[in-house]
């Protein structure tokens, strides 16, 4: 059965004739299964063009980057602005440390703070984000963009066709980028390692989000110690606990404003730090800037050996946060971040931890509180208050990072479904999850009961700190082979000297392990089988639908029968499959004695985007002959845009149907006007959504680990997850579902 659709300007439609049956011999059939996801029709293209996206490069006035870089104080540099607060009783928790041990660490302090937050993420890393969204799955996206190396379900992309695909302009690179994106392509195994790249730094940053409000409060409340020693740890642990469940009880009132509300607040925090800290090293010792001298790092390791390794753990401690410049770059842009760090944040944490070591030469045995201890009486209890609201903003902040990371997974296909709530109606980015919400607040309260002090979280911090590095300098050292075409000089360099370095951390907080540094790696490994679980389940779900499509032929063999058994009404089927017709659409009218009179086949796709403009949303395109009335849309977005309500979705669907059937009968106005009065009465008559309940199982023939894996560990999560109904917003009275079982 042929079928002609109409190209033009406004709506992406391009001609598509449908395959006849002589079309199809037999050796189409037997390469059907092997090419299918390779096999990209027009609406397919079409479906993966985007346009008017927005980047972080974007010409912008002066004023708005100051703007940008002073709200950014408050989101995004809290966690690294109160890293002060534990440092230094994390780099020596065990031992006195003499004048030229301080000298060593201070050095080493410094140089973390330049080589990484500074040189690898300020001028490097921040411009591999995706169109001005960061973070290990915008990297990732990026990547999936310029390969076809995406393993997410319903994600068959023809990256050229992008309009947000920025060409690079060839050059004597470009064979190796192509070499590089071939090998990709054709490794199932490169595709998988890649995912679990990607995961694994998603699950390492969600672990932050559990351990930056443990450590960064309970250092802010213990300053209470000072000024009555007899307060126990117990007694600190239960206000910090108090604080905790406080914090976040008051997600739902979508405190991610708090960030903008109260940069000033850090502003102040770090204006105090720095000036404190001029005052120390003016007041107690001057000759700590000898620590500049990067010599000072070779004469600490040459006198302590293992001990000053060993200290690495906690130096790496001064770079909490840095994820928190490239994770939160898509509220900002780069040259804000880039101004608020190298103008404000860098050099008030140089000068905060400089008065500091200046204060333990002279006072060595005050390094289990070293911030506290060097804090001048006279302003100590207004230091003391805005420590614990800076705490308190630090936490903030990597809680709703958690968020957005948990919301960009589920779109992607990578998380159970769970139920968002957009606290801002300016900024898309700014969700609460009221599950995930209950889950941290219980991680972090047990947590924090557990270990009661700062050194053993400290270890735990660290190593999921260094671990999202790793993954981000692994990431980008792909987008410098395959995107940026960077001289392999420039990549051998960057992985010498970044690599090197971070597995030189890693390997010094991994020697902590069993002092609580096991921690980030248990939620990590529970965040990742979740994930991944989910995620080849979704796969396989898919490629069944796939394999189990009806072909447009059924719809010719139903002749005049399919005209007949109509009633009055509006029938949205939803599917993932974007050609073809579902295996639960045959299954709808065996349990149903009639359909619709207007039946189209919504298909909601997420691309490795970060947002669609709305002009851009729907792709629609005829099924079958005009009489029968049946249509396909492909729905699309990124993995940062709101999805509309019911209502809002008819009515932008209602207003894309019409103006298609206008342009598809150009010249023939009273037919578009008959099709159209048809329509719109239908959509009177009632709008019903049609939804296949599927259940998952593993087939007879499967091993004991797959039948576990799809019976048992998927199911549960299927059945504590939401329905996908209520995550598509589809209201009850409305919905019809028939059940049908796959088995994969």
């Amino acid at each position: 059965m042929n079928m002609e659709v109409v190209e033009n300007e406004n709506i992406i439609i391009e001609e598509k004739v449908e395959e006849t049956h002589e079309e199809r011999e037999v050796d189409m059939e037997q390469q059907f299964h092997e090419k299918e996801f390779n096999r990209v029709d027009s609406l397919e293209k079409d479906a993966n063009r985007v346009s008017g996206m927005s980047s972080a490069t974007k010409a912008v006035s002066l004023a708005t980057v100051l703007k940008l870089a002073f709200q950014s104080i408050g989101v995004v540099y809290g966690d690294i602005g109160t890293s002060p607060l534990y440092v230094f009783s994390s780099t020596f928790p065990d031992r006195i440390p003499n004048k030229e041990d301080i000298t060593g660490a201070l050095s080493l302090i410094i140089y973390s703070l330049t080589l990484f937050p500074l040189i690898k993420y300020v001028f490097i890393v921040l411009w591999a984000n995706d169109n001005g969204d960061g973070g290990t799955f915008a990297m990732y996206s990026l990547i999936c963009r310029h390969s076809k190396v995406s393993a997410i379900p319903n994600q068959q992309l023809d990256e050229m066709e992008l309009s947000t695909y920025k060409m690079k302009i060839p050059n004597k690179h470009l064979w190796r980028a192509e070499k590089i994106k071939e090998a990709l392509e054709k490794s199932t195994f490169a595709k998988t390692c890649l995912l679990s790249i990607a995961l694994l730094g998603t699950c390492m940053v969600i672990g932050d989000g559990i351990l930056t409000p443990c450590i960064s409060v309970l250092s802010a409340v213990d300053g209470v110690r000072k000024i009555d020693a007899s307060v126990s740890k117990d007694v600190v642990m239960m206000i910090s606990v108090a604080i905790l469940v406080a914090l976040f009880s008051i997600q739902r009132f979508g405190t991610d404003k708090v960030g903008y509300t109260f940069a000033p607040a850090i502003l102040i925090w770090y204006t105090f730090i720095g000036i404190i800290g001029i005052s120390n090293l003016i007041r107690h010792d001057s000759t700590m800037l000898k620590a500049f001298n990067p010599y000072y790092i070779f004469l600490y390791f040459k006198r302590n050996h293992k001990k000053a390794w060993i200290s690495l753990g906690g130096v790496v401690l001064c770079i909490t946060g840095t994820e928190a410049m490239f994770a939160d770059l898509g509220h900002f842009s780069v040259r804000s971040i880039q101004i608020a760090f190298a103008g404000l944040v860098y050099p008030c944490l140089i000068f905060a931890y400089m008065g500091q070591a200046a204060y333990l030469s002279i006072f060595p045995y005050d390094v289990s509180d070293t911030f506290y201890k060097s804090i001048p009486e006279i302003i100590y209890w207004p230091m003391f208050a805005v420590a614990v609201l800076a705490s308190i903003i630090a936490s903030q902040a990597m809680i709703s990072a958690t968020f957005a990371i948990v919301k960009q997974s589920m779109a992607l296909g990578c998380f159970p479904r769970v139920r968002i709530i957009h606290t801002s109606p300016k900024h898309e980015g700014q969700v609460y999850i009221p599950e995930i919400n209950f889950l941290l607040m219980f991680a972090c309260v047990m947590v924090t009961a557990s270990f009661k002090e700062t050194t053993k979280i400290g270890n735990a911090y660290g190593i999921a700190v260094v671990a999202v590095m790793i993954v981000t300098s692994s990431l980008l050292t792909l987008i410098m082979l395959m995107i940026w075409q960077t001289s392999v000089i420039l990549i051998i360099l960057f992985v010498i000297i970044f690599g090197s370095f971070e597995l030189l951390y890693f390997s010094s907080v991994l020697f902590k392990f069993t002092e609580g540094g096991y921690l980030p790696l248990i939620f990590a490994s529970i965040l990742f089988f979740v994930m991944y679980v989910w995620h080849y389940v979704q796969t396989m779900r898919y490629n069944y639908e796939v394999d189990q499509k009806v072909s447009t032929q059924y719809l010719s063999s139903l002749g005049s029968n399919l005209i007949l058994s109509r009633v009055p009404g509006v029938g949205l089927l939803y599917t993932e499959l974007t050609r073809g017709l579902p295996a639960i659409f045959p299954h709808f009218l065996t349990n149903l004695p009639a359909i619709h009179s207007v039946l189209v086949f919504v298909s909601v796709k997420y691309l490795p985007v970060n947002k669609v403009p709305a002009d851009e949303r729907f792709l629609l395109r005829r099924v079958g002959p005009k009489d029968y009335k049946m249509y396909r849309c492909i729905a699309r977005y990124g993995y940062q845009d709101k999805r509309v309500g019911n209502e809002e979705f008819e009515n932008l669907l209602m207003q894309h149907l019409k103006s298609y059937i206008e342009m598809e009968n150009l010249g023939e106005n009273s037919e578009a006007e008959e099709e159209i009065l048809f329509l719109e009465s239908s959509r009177n008559a009632g709008v019903v959504y049609l939804l296949g309940h599927t259940e998952v199982r593993a087939n007879k023939d499967s091993c004991l680990f797959r039948k576990i894996i799809i019976d048992y560990v998927y199911d549960f999560l299927r059945r504590n997850s939401r329905q996908g109904f209520v995550a598509l917003q589809i209201p009850n009275r409305n919905l019809l579902q028939v059940g049908m079982n796959y088995y994969i």
